[in-house]
C-alpha cells in the first residue's frame, strides 16, 4: 500500500515538526540528516526505522517519490538515532517480498514493515560527533582573540 503525496504534504509541513522534537531521542525514530540535492539545504527527516546490527530497515509507506530518499541517492547523509550520529551508506530499495532482512525484525516492526511494498535498506557507518552524551571530544584548537 502506498500513501498518497497529499498525505506526504501534510505529514512534511505538520507532523515531521512534532515527531523531530523527539525522534532523534527515542528509537525505533530515527532523524535522517540529508542535503537537497538541488539547493544544497540541510534538511532533518524523522522516520521510524528498525535496527538490527548495522542495518536499518525503513518502510517506505509514500513510495519511492520521497525526498528524504531522493537525496541521500544524490548525495550522503547521516542517521540520528538514540541521541547519537552516524554516517550512512547508499540505500537500498527492495521490495517487500524479497526483503530478507524484514525476517530479522520483531512481529510488531515486520506488520508495520509489511504495510509498504518497499523497503529502504540503510548500512550504519561510523559514529560520528553530533548529539548526545559520549561524543568525540573536539580536536580543534582553540586560540584566544588578544
Amino acid at each position: 500500500m502506498k500513501l498518497s503525496r497529499r498525505v506526504a504534504r501534510f505529514n512534511k509541513a505538520i507532523n515531521n515538526r512534532v515527531q523531530g522534537v523527539y525522534a532523534w531521542i527515542l528509537p525505533p525514530w530515527v532523524v535522517i540528516l540529508h542535503r537537497g540535492r538541488r539547493s544544497g539545504r540541510p534538511y532533518r527527516t524523522p522516520v521510524l526505522a528498525f535496527r538490527r546490527g548495522r542495518t536499518l530497515i525503513v518502510a517506505l509507506l509514500y513510495g519511492e517519490e520521497s525526498d528524504w530518499l531522493r537525496n541521500l541517492r544524490a548525495g550522503d547523509g547521516r542517521v540520528v538515532r538514540g541521541g547519537r550520529t552516524y554516517e550512512l551508506s547508499s540505500p537500498r530499495v527492495v521490495e517487500t517480498s524479497a526483503a530478507a532482512e524484514l525476517a530479522r525484525l520483531s512481529p510488531p516492526a515486520r506488520a508495520y514493515c509489511r504495510l509498504a511494498d518497499k523497503q529502504v535498506i540503510l548500512e550504519v557507518g561510523e559514529r560520528v560527533p553530533g548529539f548526545g552524551r559520549g561524543r568525540p571530544p573536539s580536536t580543534e584548537v582553540v586560540t584566544p582573540q588578544i
